[in-house]
């Protein structure tokens, strides 16, 4: 008999057993596969609240405080090297300005930089892209293929969560104080509460709710290049496309009066932002574009890649920066997200669904479980 069942061993079902767990609850975190292959392990390992609005970037900057936390006591992959937007036209640069100033009024520490000192930090950036650039000391970067491996080892061995993976659940049901958990194999488990974070899989646990639920699945394409002898890219590069895209910089005052340059069409006909982030190993991540398909529907993306899409990104990240980009795999990935910013759902007092956190998963997750607990698993405590 456990406290707590989460189903989904993503970054945020698994955050939410680190939380539990800490908090004194007996955790079993169920995976369907092997090991966790969803939206965690498909993304750039970018923590960027930055980027994010109202409570979200609240969760997220909490979610950098936790990442530091977990840091100090085991290796998670954490690497505080900052975040830059990078402007490259007027407009741009006017929203940098105004979200540096909406970040001053609340004590997030973040910095302008002139053209030249986006060159001399940056120096692989094409200088005719830059305008300038406004940049985040205290974000990180982590390995999004190693980091849940090791935070599951983590709550494994400092709280005792009861992981398994290779356990796809297929029921859920409400018994007289808590609900059972019944697996492909047959094998049953109980406890006094169970928590879905089942990603974008919406077909398997109580499919009737999750298609009223107004999900969306987008699919996205990125890259991976080759290391570059000698090429050193400290943190998250985000360009111009991303200043366009985020949620921050949407809440600016003259969000609403920019317009769409004609060579950005093509680009903003897909969801294409250009992004770069640096693994580990010396290769690069690039990315990424966004299309679209209702959650019942996700068939309808296709499980190829569109080789017009990555020539279109190829072709927008040559024009940003200057070393050679050889690339070596391309891969889709794919996320649930609602126009509520996350769908969370009591099917009753004992069993919560919660899915479609979108693209901000890896940055304001940890953030968000550890309120989500406090509320629903520990009463405000």
């Amino acid at each position: 008999m456990y406290d707590l069942i989460i189903v989904g061993a993503g970054v945020l079902g698994t955050f939410h057993a680190y939380h539990a767990a800490k908090a004194g609850q007996r955790v079993l975190l169920l995976e369907k596969d092997r090991y966790p292959v969803g939206a965690t392990v498909r993304n750039f390992g970018q923590v960027v609240p930055s980027g994010l609005a109202g409570r979200w970037f609240d969760y997220g900057r909490q979610s950098l405080t936790i990442y530091r936390e977990i840091q100090e006591e085991t290796d998670l992959t954490v690497r505080q090297r900052g975040t830059i937007y990078v402007a490259s036209d007027a407009d741009e640069w006017q929203l940098a300005n105004e979200l540096h100033d909406h970040y001053v009024r609340i004590g997030y520490g973040s910095e302008l930089l002139s053209k030249a000192q986006c060159l001399a930090k940056y120096p692989t950036l094409q200088p005719d892209y830059v305008v300038g650039g406004l940049f985040f000391s205290e974000e990180m970067s982590v390995e999004p293929e190693l980091m849940i491996h090791r935070l599951i080892a983590f709550v494994q061995q400092k709280y005792g969560v009861d992981y398994r993976p290779g356990s796809a659940v297929v029921d859920v049901q409400s018994n007289a104080g808590g609900a059972t958990v019944t697996l492909a194999t047959r094998q049953r488990f109980e406890a006094g509460r169970v928590l879905i974070c089942s990603g974008h899989e919406v077909k398997l646990l109580f499919p009737e709710v999750l298609a009223r639920a107004g999900l969306v699945v987008s699919k996205l394409q990125m890259l991976l290049a080759e290391p570059v002898a000698n090429l050193s890219l400290p943190g998250n590069i985000l360009t111009g496309l991303s200043i366009r895209r985020y949620e921050a910089f949407q809440e600016c005052p003259s969000y609403a009066r920019i317009q769409t340059p004609e060579h950005y069409a093509e680009l903003k006909k897909w969801g294409i932002h250009i992004l770069f982030k640096q693994a580990i190993d010396g290769s690069i991540i690039v990315g990424d574009s966004h299309e679209y398909a209702d959650a019942t529907h996700t068939e309808d993306l296709g499980y190829h890649t569109q080789e017009a899409i990555n020539d279109l990104m190829l072709a927008e990240a040559r024009r940003i920066v200057t070393f050679p980009l050889k690339i070596r795999k391309t891969w889709a990935g794919f996320y649930s997200q609602t126009a509520d910013e996350i769908f969370e759902h009591n099917i009753d007092e004992y069993i919560r669904i919660v899915t479609g956190i979108g693209g901000k998963g890896m940055s304001s997750g940890a953030g968000f479980a550890e309120y989500n607990i406090r509320q629903w698993l520990l009463n405000g405590k």
